[in-house]
């Protein structure tokens, strides 16, 4: 939308709305010159035709690029993936997926959700593949966004400190979203949404094989555990859920460290939930 034709007092309420929808942040590097109302096609093929002139510095990771590189035999499988449209095709495609790197391939090429074409960057993970504690939030915020690395803002700051209470760090941990791309504005994940990426995440856990899940948040902690039930009373008590492993994982649901930046006074209710974690963890 072009402003040149348009009064000051006409632009305010449609920002406002732009805004209220989740269009916090520009697409495009320039203002575009268009002057007039275009489909949607013909507009995100001239979308496409500036982000191939203009230099969008670390639109992919050089780490996707060594793993696209290195895995051998896999490029069809990818192929069949990414036209996949339906949910019981994508878990059939997913059982070729052997590794994590496999994994993060199959997601950026998997264009079945449309969050990618708003979204900058894929946000996967962090932290030690290794460890026996995998923690599994909702979606990735505008920080994450930025740099394609989960819990990175204030509530990831905030993860770091909870961690370090039960003297754990990253380290320790392995750290991934539920969502991988993020939502528009950072407003919850639809149910839609959750479905896509189920797949998806079940495929996560079975590579890791963590021995313990820390679900931060209602969105996880329900789509994970096919419960209904409120995150306030799901949270502080393990529950063994079978993600197709030899054995069922505990699942320990917690509230979520954006949600504690502005209720505090809840911080000891999750203070309780990771002792049980360390213990359960130092029992092993």
């Amino acid at each position: 939308m072009s402003a040149l034709k348009i009064k000051k007092n006409e632009l305010i309420p449609k920002l406002f709305w732009q805004m209220e929808i989740g269009a916090d942040e520009a697409i495009l590097l320039k203002p575009s010159p268009q002057e007039k109302m275009v489909g949607l096609r013909e507009y995100f093929s001239k979308l496409n035709q500036n982000l191939e002139t203009e230099t969008i510095v670390g639109k992919v990771s050089s780490d996707s690029l060594r793993s696209r590189k290195s895995v051998n035999g896999f490029d069809s499988s990818i192929g069949k993936l990414k036209e996949t449209s339906t949910i019981s095709n994508v878990e059939n495609q997913l059982e070729a997926v052997k590794s994590l790197k496999e994994l993060r391939v199959a997601l950026e090429l998997f264009d079945g959700c449309s969050l990618k074409n708003t979204a900058n960057r894929l946000v996967f993970s962090d932290g030690n593949a290794d460890a026996k504690i995998m923690i599994i939030g909702e979606a990735p915020g505008k920080e994450e966004d930025k740099i394609g690395v989960p819990f990175v803002g204030q509530a990831g700051q905030l993860l770091d400190k909870m961690l370090n209470s039960i003297e754990l760090d990253r380290s320790q941990t392995y750290i991934t979203n539920y969502i991988p791309w993020r939502p528009p504005g950072n407003r919850t994940p639809s149910q839609e949404e959750i479905g896509i990426f189920k797949p998806f995440i079940i495929r996560h856990i079975q590579l890791k094989k963590p021995k313990f899940i820390l679900a931060l948040g209602g969105v996880s902690s329900k789509a994970l555990l096919e419960l209904e039930t409120g995150i306030v009373k799901l949270r502080g008590q393990f529950h063994f859920k079978d993600f197709g492993l030899e054995q069922p994982i505990p699942v320990l649901p917690t509230l979520h460290p954006a949600y504690l930046l502005r209720s505090p006074a809840q911080k000891k209710f999750v203070f309780a939930d990771l002792v049980k974690l360390k213990r359960a963890l130092l029992a092993l």
